[in-house]
């Protein structure tokens, strides 16, 4: 059973553009700022089971308590965006969740007849995403948790919370 010590800490938007998504949350809701990182590449990366990376960016903010990424496909190839979205298209693509063992969440879901979509290996961390359209509309994805990367998840709230009117909303890497 999954372990609840680390609920959902995620939701993901694949956007159009990252700084023009950034600044509307930001005016409608509050959020932000959001740390960009452009065409993220990983050090191992399967898409259902096959070694094609699609060439994507990400913003990362906060409003309140949840993380908030959105993620721009910049190309055309296979992917668990595209699965979702056309090019130009944008919307609600997965949940986040943190969780000790990526792997073992991996197996368990499909234990449970959700199949593994995505898996990849990036800054020292194994991430799964897995296809749970047809119980909630969108992928999970399993985040492994280690202190450093809490920490920069941290230090990302702390600038939401610290925020003062007048300070740039999108920042990029």
């Amino acid at each position: 059973m999954f372990d609840p010590k680390y609920p959902i800490f995620q939701i993901a938007y694949l956007v159009n553009d990252l700084e023009e998504s950034s600044q509307k949350w930001h005016e409608l809701y509050g959020a932000g700022p959001f740390f960009g990182v452009w065409h993220h590449k990983t050090d191992e990366f399967s898409y259902r089971g096959q070694s094609i990376e699609a060439d994507v960016s990400y913003a990362f903010g906060y409003l309140g308590d949840m993380m908030l990424q959105f993620i721009v496909q910049h190309d055309d190839q296979p992917s668990i965006y595209r699965d979702m979205f056309k090019k130009g298209e944008q919307g609600f693509h997965h949940i986040g969740c943190l969780v000790e063992n990526a792997e073992a969440e991996r197996q368990r879901c499909r234990a449970m007849g959700f199949e593994p979509a995505c898996d990849l290996k990036a800054d020292g961390v194994d991430v799964t995403y897995v296809d749970t359209r047809a119980l909630n509309g969108v992928f999970t994805e399993y985040h492994p948790n280690p202190d450093y990367m809490l920490e920069n998840f941290a230090n990302w709230k702390r600038a939401h919370d610290t925020f003062e009117k007048g300070n740039p909303i999108f920042i990029a890497n």
